[in-house]
């Protein structure tokens, strides 16, 4: 395998297939050599813009100047993808989640082990320059002992149905990232959730069947606590906050707008508008998870975060998704 350029393969052209071509595209190290997907059209859109060839997964999944693969198909299929990678020897960068079953994803990760692939998962939040920098600070001890984690996560609009019907509910789909971001900054694993969740934002939702808003505690055997707000409505923007509040003081990361200009006149204070949706909002993030991955993959060390965090994260999602239906707090260790 070249250390000088990674050769890739990207398995999906939808919209986040398109946000990952593009990541590639602007990271030192990361070459794409062609793209697959279902659907012509958008697999030749991806190919005419970044110069490259349009071919069949199991081409690309035997092809020799392809190194590794990026998995941004539909959820359905991700594990399967995941197992053709690892056994045709590529390296593997998975969109979240790596399945809807916790028990498929343990099948699967064991696959990777078998067959020693690196495997990395896209929780892209971790990569974010201003989550980082404040779990920087946290692991610096400035803020001393962690007590309480408190994460906001509220899209501008919920997405099509038709997505929602095979996405997996709101807790797999989209808090994922958000039990992820929990993880990232407790320093230690949940042991217990307790999930609330309504259809708030459209009626029509609850007949996926699914919820649009949600608010979630994590808690750790410490006794540390992580508070999670999910909505699928906020009209001032794409929200994403995240606090991290500890025995010697408190961190946080603010929402980012789309330019820092601030007026001031006999109305009040005005600001620019939030980013509006994560493309805009993580683009940095992206193209540092890419950066990330070249590196591992290069230097043939496991990508982080790998197969287990994607696993824990689910398994998260699920303890919520009980949490909520069953009106109890859940162990998690029953999942």
């Amino acid at each position: 395998m070249s250390t000088a350029s990674l050769s890739i393969g990207l398995l999906g052209a939808g919209r986040i297939g398109k946000v990952h071509a593009n990541a590639i595209a602007s990271t030192p190290g990361a070459k794409l050599v062609a793209v697959a997907d279902a659907f012509a059209e958008p697999a030749q859109a991806i190919a005419d813009e970044h110069g490259v060839d349009v071919r069949t997964i199991d081409e690309i999944m035997d092809a020799g100047d392809v190194d590794a693969v990026f998995i941004t198909t539909p959820t359905d299929i991700h594990s399967d993808l995941i197992e053709q990678a690892a056994r045709a020897g590529k390296a593997i960068f998975c969109e979240k989640p790596i399945d809807l079953s916790v028990e498929r994803v343990r099948a699967c990760l064991a696959v990777v082990d078998q067959t020693g692939a690196q495997l990395m998962v896209g929780f892209n939040r971790r990569f974010d320059p201003h989550f980082q920098a404040a779990r920087a600070r946290v692991t610096a001890g400035e803020i001393g002992e962690v007590e309480m984690v408190s994460i906001t996560s509220r899209d501008p609009g919920p997405p099509p149905l038709e997505y929602m019907a095979r996405s997996g509910g709101l807790f797999k789909d989209m808090a994922i990232h958000d039990f992820d971001m929990a993880r990232f900054l407790l320093g230690e694993e949940p042991v217990s959730v307790s999930a609330v969740g309504s259809v708030l934002v459209d009626p029509e939702i609850a007949g996926v069947p699914d919820i649009d808003s949600a608010a979630i505690t994590l808690v750790t055997a410490e006794g540390k606590i992580a508070q999670i707000s999910n909505s699928r409505r906020a009209v001032y923007g794409y929200d994403q906050r995240i606090e991290v509040h500890g025995s010697m003081g408190m961190v946080r990361a603010n929402n980012i707008h789309e330019n820092t200009v601030e007026l001031a006149s006999d109305g009040g204070y005005t600001r620019a508008p939030l980013m509006n949706f994560f493309i805009e909002r993580y683009m940095a993030a992206y193209i540092a998870e890419v950066a990330a991955f070249v590196e591992a993959v290069n230097a043939g060390t496991p990508p982080q975060p790998d197969g287990e965090s994607g696993l824990q994260a689910l398994i998260l999602a699920e303890a919520a998704g009980r949490s909520h239906a069953e009106r109890r707090v859940v162990d998690v260790a029953e999942i």
